[in-house]
């Protein structure tokens, strides 16, 4: 079951790496209404960074896809992303999650769900070969005291 977000948005961009930014600074402007600490956002930011690559260099090696990007906030200061691709998919999740793996090249760290990993509280990855990967992130932000309570 779904868990009910109190508002989201959704975006879709084609599978440039000119639109890594745009959607690391988009991520960040909607998780603004929860106050994050410059931390918190820095982290976000990362994770997001990692996905959009990952979608871009591994889900379309030889040609533009679609990428989409989807940003929810859920109870309990939760903001939960999704990364989603129609590219080629992974064969095998749990070595892609290895740390140093890599399917692009020597230029690659191999380092992308390990960082996601790192600074989200959970990540999820499914993949099918052939059509698609779905990356979700979920982050809880720390309450913050509102001035004069």
């Amino acid at each position: 079951m779904k868990t009910k977000a109190s508002n989201e948005v959704t975006m879709e961009f084609p599978s440039r790496s000119s639109n890594e930014g745009f959607a690391r600074s988009a991520v960040a402007c909607f998780a603004a209404q929860l106050d994050p600490t410059l931390n918190e956002l820095e982290d976000i930011k990362t994770a997001v960074s990692e996905a959009v690559t990952n979608a871009i260099v591994h889900a379309y090696p030889d040609a533009i896809g679609k990428v989409l990007v989807k940003v929810r906030i859920c109870p309990g200061n939760v903001l939960e992303l999704t990364v989603k691709d129609r590219g080629r998919g992974i064969p095998d999740v749990d070595r892609a999650r290895q740390p140093m793996f890599t399917t692009g090249g020597e230029e690659r760290s191999g380092m992308g769900f390990t960082i996601m990993e790192s600074f989200m509280d959970k990540l999820t990855v499914r993949s099918v070969p052939g059509k698609g990967t779905t990356v979700v992130m979920k982050k809880r932000l720390a309450p913050r005291m509102k001035a004069g309570k």
